[in-house]
């Protein structure tokens, strides 16, 4: 099996302190350190999502932001039905005048909408809808990308915590050993004091650790609720297939695109509110013992007032709106390619990194500890060299760090992320399903003989 960086960086620790009484075993020390490895390099997951993803969504859809969006898309189809009601009502009058014939009236009228008042509002609300909708998965998406995230960065915290500690109790294992060897008159007490400044050195580093994964467990505190959320590391499922071709229907850029359609229709709204609407009315008089009925028409006359400036302010948002939505496809595209850009190579250096650590860091570390043990390097020479090993896994969960930064960075702004994990639990269910099918036995093939005997038994009898 093939050493990992923990195992590697612990066993040039624990190897010089294989001599005395107080060493570590190499096995239980490997065994211990495989724990705080990304599973990317324990084992292959095929399915990364099935253990942490559903519950974590059910948290999410709880959080007081999501369901404010919720609410907001329920008061959108509110929004439809007010706009599916007649522009105006009708209008009751009634008259009475006192005279030597007493005059009594009733008319009604009704103003019609010549102009479609009702269609285009109706138009409106149902865009603003979606447009809703659209900054609704927008921002559940960005939403969803920074509470992930946060789990990563708990998730990878919390392995540099453990890596540090064990880093610690090897500095102290080490230091209980040179006081041993400086009794003895192996090391001078120079060599003993940098030991200690060592040990002093990897409590610093500890600490420090402790207070990085203080706060990201705060940071999920205080977005959850709780500090041990579900998750499990998927670093092997981060790819460019994601990268969608840049579209109005994307996420992020369909709001805006529904935009300039809002500023299209509002042109025409514009037109529609200015129309000139006629009223038609209908009435009946009583005067003494005449009866009188009469029919009405009113036009209102644009004299005064033609509204063009309104129309030209409607169609003046028109260009407005497209030259934002031009803007945010700029912004996007050139996302997409720092994505396109940026992921491969992180990608490329990771996986350079897994392959030297494993194939030559277990040998680095054997032969610096029998080095050292033999007197052929200084003391100085071996902490430093302990210490670029012990660097090496660090820069290993800096870049894990920035693979997750900016596949989330993409995935969030671009408001694909949600769709995204939906299409992978998805896709695990089925393929449970069907490995469920596959491994169910089929009917014993001696129990269809005998039914099928049974049957041919029947028929001859019959």
């Amino acid at each position: 099996m093939k050493r990992s960086i923990i195992a590697t960086l612990m066993l040039g620790y624990f190897c010089s302190a294989s001599v005395h009484a107080q060493s570590i075993s190499i096995s239980s020390t490997m065994d211990s350190a495989m724990a705080y490895l990304p599973l990317a390099q324990q084992s292959a997951n095929s399915e990364p999502f099935a253990s942490w993803l559903q519950p974590l969504m059910n948290q999410f859809n709880q959080l007081p932001e999501v369901k404010a969006q919720q609410a907001k898309a329920s008061q959108a189809q509110l929004l439809i039905q007010a706009a599916d009601k007649a522009v105006y009502n009708p209008q009751l009058g009634l008259n009475y005048q006192n005279a030597s014939d007493d005059t009594y009236s009733l008319d009604i009228s009704q103003t019609i909408d010549w102009g479609d008042k009702r269609g285009v509002a109706l138009r409106k609300a149902q865009l603003e809808a979606e447009v809703l909708l659209s900054q609704t998965t927008l921002m559940r998406s960005q939403l969803l990308a920074d509470a992930v995230m946060a789990l990563v960065d708990q998730a990878q915290q919390n392995k540099i915590l453990r890596f540090q500690q064990e880093l610690l109790s090897a500095a102290k294992q080490q230091f209980k050993i040179a006081k041993q060897q400086l009794a003895s008159g192996s090391i001078s007490q120079a060599e003993l004091q940098l030991i200690q400044l060592d040990l002093a050195s990897r409590a610093a580093d500890y600490a420090l650790a402790e207070q990085a994964a203080i706060g990201a467990d705060g940071k999920l505190l205080m977005l959850f609720g709780t500090a041990q959320p579900p998750f499990s590391d998927f670093i092997e499922a981060l790819n460019l297939d994601v990268a969608a071709e840049i579209s109005p229907e994307l996420p992020a850029l369909k709001s805006a695109y529904q935009q300039v359609m809002m500023a299209k229709l509002a042109s025409k709204q514009a037109k529609a509110a200015t129309a000139a609407d006629p009223t038609i009315s209908l009435s009946a008089e009583r005067e003494g013992e005449e009866n009188k009925f009469g029919v009405g028409l009113s036009i209102p006359i644009q004299i005064r007032n033609n509204y063009s400036e309104t129309l030209a302010i409607a169609s003046n948002e028109i260009a407005i709106a497209e030259q934002n939505f031009l803007a945010r496809e700029r912004m996007i595209t050139q996302q997409q390619k720092l994505f396109h850009l940026s992921l491969p190579r992180l990608q490329q250096r990771y996986h350079e990194w897994r392959e030297l650590v494993l194939t030559s860091g277990a040998g680095v570390a054997d032969a610096l500890s029998q080095q050292w043990q033999a007197g052929d390097i200084s003391t100085s020479d071996y902490l430093q060299s302990r210490r670029q090993l012990a660097s090496s896994y660090l820069a290993g969960m800096s870049l894990e760090s920035a693979l997750y930064q900016s596949w989330f960075d993409w995935m969030g702004q671009s408001g694909q992320l949600e769709s995204y994990f939906l299409q992978q639990l998805d896709r695990e269910a089925k393929g449970r399903s069907a490995r469920a099918n596959a491994a169910s036995p089929d009917v014993n093939r001696s129990d269809v003989n005998s039914i099928s005997g049974s049957s041919s038994n029947a028929a001859s009898i019959n």
